[in-house]
């Protein structure tokens, strides 16, 4: 039985090691050769980057280069070899790896030389131009690598035999049995040798730990995604050679890109000069930051290395949308400026009328006529500050009335029984199309709605115009409609008119009167009511104002 183990170990023994040599050989062989192309692939991208901005000049000042490298024309004339006279050389546009470039962008081909049993490995790459960067690295062939290895392998070889041999016709019977059935996936529950039970120990113990790093990893990149894909702001991770590593769903809506585009140049996504510097700085170890413009939106985008040790390794990009606070700001400049402009226009001519009074430059028949034009513009700047608190109030929320049942009918029957005398001054003809419809809301504020509808449509209108009030039950909602036939909005202008202080024509409007924020209350009044909007127009043939209200709207202030 011993000699059966003997023989049957040093026979296993030799053919395990033949096999195993042979297979180690293939595997360096083919590990050599992945490395080579990887190695022909890095070198050829980081060529072509300097070939990109400086063509055949950038390859003439590289000297110290293993590898061969052939820069072509598109149409296969050699522009340049490292290693051959470029103009003694055939055109290469018959070679396998140049059409396989000018087909896809890159292309990989090999030729075996028997005579010097060696592997010649091409890896070409199409720049911008269509013209092809070849680099090339030859490998000692297989039988080659073999002949050199055979010497040591067959020493070893011998050398294994023979040890083999000799454990083999000492411990055979002992360490067969207990070995084939030894149980790796329970290792604790093993009866076997002393001298093996510090490794099952150990492998128990790493089985453990591996066990619970591997939950661990799996639980951190769930809550990393998790947090990341839930983000409202751009996240965006790039390496030192600015490829991007990772990014959440935020960033690639900011950059309007359909799917991610990981493994990529960062500045694929955007080519603007501040993107570049702010990028360039984080590479170089300084925080950054910069307000980009990304279609319609502002995007502030800040920027941190990433050290590893010492070294910058890569960088964080955090990008937040800053549109509606710009918009915001930028609305509240124009509100501080409009206020104080429509402010001061009246309180101007108060003060003058006032101080040609005072001064006694007016006729005592006369002061009259000029106290009417004070109260007049008295009376304007009241009602500017009054319709400026409403939009303000309006604006932030505030009620000051209560949610009830209304009928709309009464509401409209009220507004226009208020504008019946300037309708008639104007010639202007009221219609109301509907029937007692009631529905909860907050009556003053969408008679002033109504009003300020009804109250444009009467100004700007023509000679015997009308204004059509329509509303009708749609279920769970309202819907009204104020439809004039008067001057119409241009459509420059229709987004615009629901501005505070926006006038379409300001001439025209400050003969007419008014505060200019009829509109921007009607927009927020809407708004608070819970309904929506909307406006169709036409210079010259009229406008219509839709709206839609909830009959339900649960709102208290």
């Amino acid at each position: 039985m011993t000699k059966k183990i003997f023989k049957s170990t040093v026979l296993v023994a030799t053919t395990v090691l033949i096999c195993g040599i042979a297979l180690v050989m293939a595997i360096l062989y083919q590990y050599f050769g992945k490395e080579m192309n990887m190695e022909l692939k890095k070198e050829a991208s980081y060529l072509a980057y300097g070939v990109e901005f400086q063509g055949t000049e950038y390859l003439q000042k590289i000297k110290n280069s293993d590898a061969r490298i052939t820069y072509i024309d598109k149409d296969g004339t050699v522009l340049y070899d490292n290693q051959a006279d470029a103009s003694q050389m055939e055109n290469h546009s018959n070679r396998e790896e140049f059409q396989e470039a000018q087909e896809s962008g890159s292309g990989f081909s090999d030729r075996i030389s028997d005579t010097l049993s060696e592997r010649t490995v091409y890896y070409a790459l199409r720049l911008s131009d269509d013209s092809v960067l070849r680099v090339a690295s030859t490998q000692s062939s297989i039988l080659a690598l073999t002949l050199q290895l055979l010497p040591p392998f067959l020493g070893i070889m011998i050398i294994m035999i023979i040890f083999a041999g000799l454990i083999s016709s000492k411990s055979a019977r002992r360490l067969v049995e207990p070995i084939n059935d030894l149980n790796l996936d329970q290792p604790e529950q093993n009866d076997g040798y002393e001298e093996i039970g510090p490794l099952l120990s150990r492998i128990y113990k790493q089985k453990c730990q591996i066990s619970a790093q591997l939950e661990n990893a799996r639980r951190n990149q769930e809550e990393f995604t998790i947090i990341t894909e839930n983000m409202q702001e751009g996240l965006l991770v790039i390496d030192a050679y600015t490829m991007i590593l990772s990014g959440n769903s935020s960033v690639w809506k900011m950059f309007q890109m359909k799917e991610p585009k990981t493994g990529e140049s960062v500045y694929s996504l955007d080519r603007n000069e501040d993107f570049r510097k702010v990028i360039e700085h984080a590479l170089a170890g300084q925080h950054g930051s910069a307000l980009l413009k990304l279609d319609s939106e502002f995007v502030q985008m800040i920027a941190n290395p990433v050290f590893r040790e010492t070294k910058v390794v890569g960088a964080v990009l955090l990008l937040v949308n800053e549109t509606e606070k710009i918009e915001r700001e930028n609305l509240r400049r124009e509100f501080s400026a409009n206020v104080s402009h429509e402010l001061k226009t009246p309180l101007t001519s108060i003060s003058g009328f006032a101080e040609i009074i005072q001064d006694g430059f007016v006729k005592d028949e006369d002061i009259k006529k000029f106290a009417g034009r004070i109260y007049k513009e008295a009376q304007r700047l009241i009602r500017l500050v009054e319709d400026t608190i409403k939009v303000s109030q309006l604006d932030e929320g505030v009620n000051p009335y209560e949610w009830e049942q209304v009928d709309l009918y009464g509401v409209v029957k009220d507004v226009c029984n208020n504008l019946k005398g300037i309708a008639e001054k104007k010639n202007v003809h009221l219609f109301i199309d509907g029937k007692p419809l009631v529905f909860r809301t907050v009556r003053p504020i969408l008679e002033e709605v109504i009003y300020n509808l009804c109250d444009n449509g009467i100004k700007y209108n023509h000679e015997d115009g009308t204004v059509s009030i329509h509303f009708q039950d749609m279920g769970d909602k309202v819907q009204l409609a104020v439809k004039d036939n008067g001057i119409g909005i241009p459509r420059e202008d229709s987004n615009r008119v629901f501005e505070r202080f926006y006038r379409v024509d300001k001439s025209h409007s400050k003969e007419i009167g008014g505060t200019g924020l009829g509109l921007s209350i009607v927009k927020h009044g809407v708004t608070f009511l819970g309904g929506t909007l909307n406006m169709i127009s036409e210079l010259g043939k009229g406008t219509e104002i839709t709206m839609v209200f909830p009959k339900e709207k649960n709102r208290e202030s």
